[in-house]
């Protein structure tokens, strides 16, 4: 049963990047393809409670966070990078598993961009949140990531680490539109980013020592009291 699922979970991961590649010959369905990848992120979280009956109310908790996530990034909107939503993926994933991470991060990133604008940046953006709730999720129960300084060492490294990803996305989208495609192009492009990086590094940083400590209090204490998502 255990082999079977990590083999479903190994193809939804690769089907993810399919959709991903699929981005560039499509750009226009962007839309529909970032819709695949939640429905990619759902099958991966429901895969996981394959012997287990899901309730109602574990989902509910889960578009909770992922709206909380969403919604955390409007205040911020005029501060470049500054957002709390990474943190509240980073804590979700942490507290409830890496599944449920991915998708609250993934979910989070397309409901927030029904605001903040949509674009071919969209499926970029929710594979790069998934990734940091599912690293969150895999890594919870590690010596590194139960201290407060693995934890925030873990928000400065998914800052510069969601800056590189999306840099993939606008590198391949300048090689397309004005065919730059030599390493120096690559790492003034990169470079280009790093302050931006830098504020989003220092942002996790910020939430996860003020408030780290009493979003795990709470969301634990949900789980054990009403037995979500064990």
């Amino acid at each position: 049963m255990r082999k079977n699922r990590a083999l479903i979970s190994g193809f939804l991961f690769i089907m993810m990047f399919v959709l991903l590649g699929l981005n560039y010959i499509w750009e226009a369905s962007y839309l529909w393809l970032s819709f695949g990848l939640v429905i990619v992120a759902i099958i991966l979280f429901l895969v996981r409670f394959e012997t287990k009956k899901v309730e109602p109310r574990e989902l509910v908790l889960l578009a909770v966070l992922a709206a909380i996530a969403a919604v955390g990034r409007i205040p911020f909107a005029s501060l470049p990078s500054v957002q709390p939503t990474t943190f509240v993926i980073i804590m979700s994933g942490y507290v409830f598993g890496a599944e449920s991470g991915f998708v609250i991060g993934a979910v989070a990133a397309l409901a927030s961009n029904m605001i903040m604008g949509q674009g071919p940046w969209t499926p970029w953006q929710m594979v790069s949140w998934g990734l940091v709730g599912l690293t969150a999720g895999l890594l919870r129960n590690t010596a590194f990531m139960k201290r407060r300084w693995g934890q925030i060492l873990f928000g400065v490294i998914w800052g510069y680490l969601f800056g590189w990803i999306m840099n993939l996305w606008g590198f391949i989208a300048l090689i397309q539109s004005s065919g730059a495609q030599s390493w120096k192009a690559f790492v003034v492009y990169m470079a280009g980013s790093a302050i931006f990086d830098t504020f989003h590094a220092i942002s996790n940083v910020f939430f996860l020592v003020v408030f780290g400590g009493i979003w795990v209090k709470i969301l634990s204490r949900f789980k054990r009291k009403y037995g979500l998502l064990e």
